[in-house]
């Protein structure tokens, strides 16, 4: 298998996505480990900045090789974005695979975790991640798809503040405690754990994305 076909670069890009989600998940074995974390909601104290940096900068890095693998199999921006998309997919579902491997958890996709510090920490029941991320490798290869056809899909402005307004109703459900907590502790607010989970916003905002994603894709394409 080559990459030189769209099979050949999604099987790559997806070996890819998975060596690099077992790398991640590793790294998290060590951490706990080292630390004694046994539950996420109460052994984890609160950041270090030093440390804080340090993995902010990781999650960059990752968000790089991410979309760099994007750049390196699609030809046009449409593929590029596609093979992104699926590759961030493949990576998140993946991490939580060999967590299951390595650890025996998450026990249920109900079960909490941190998912991301950029901008602020981001905390949501596994289920909400997973779901997000086979929404992204799915399009990805719809995409992909398209644009080895030659088909190029358009996404009009209205369509575009619709998934922006979607994206953001799902970023505030994630980070809702953090920006509760800004500006008046904006010092402690990597140590807040989560109150709660409004999946009600998180299935609308979720829910409109989506409704936009299958508009776009089922328009008729030149």
């Amino acid at each position: 298998m080559t990459p030189n076909n769209v099979k050949g670069k999604l099987f790559w890009a997806g070996l890819f996505a998975i060596a690099m989600a077992y790398v991640e998940a590793a790294v998290v074995v060590y951490l706990r480990r080292i630390w004694g974390i046994e539950d996420l909601m109460s052994d984890v104290s609160s950041i270090d900045v030093h440390l804080g940096i340090i993995e902010i900068g990781r999650e960059l890095a990752t968000l790089m090789m991410l979309i760099g693998v994007g750049f390196i199999a699609g030809n046009r921006m449409q593929s590029r974005l596609g093979y992104a998309l699926f590759s961030f997919g493949v990576w998140d579902i993946f991490y939580y695979v060999w967590l299951k491997i390595f650890l025996d958890w998450p026990h249920s996709l109900a079960e909490w975790d941190i998912l991301f510090l950029i901008p602020l920490p981001w905390w949501g029941p596994i289920w909400a991640p997973l779901l997000i991320a086979l929404t992204m490798a799915i399009w990805g290869i719809f995409l992909i798809i398209l644009d080895k056809r030659g088909k190029i899909v358009r996404i009009k402005l209205k369509e575009s503040f619709g998934l922006a307004t979607g994206v953001l109703i799902l970023l505030v459900t994630f980070m809702k405690d953090a920006l509760l907590a800004i500006p008046d502790q904006l010092n402690v607010v990597h140590s807040i754990r989560p109150s709660g989970f409004l999946w009600q916003l998180f299935l609308a905002g979720y829910s409109l994305a989506l409704f936009l994603i299958i508009n776009i894709s089922r328009r008729p394409l030149k």
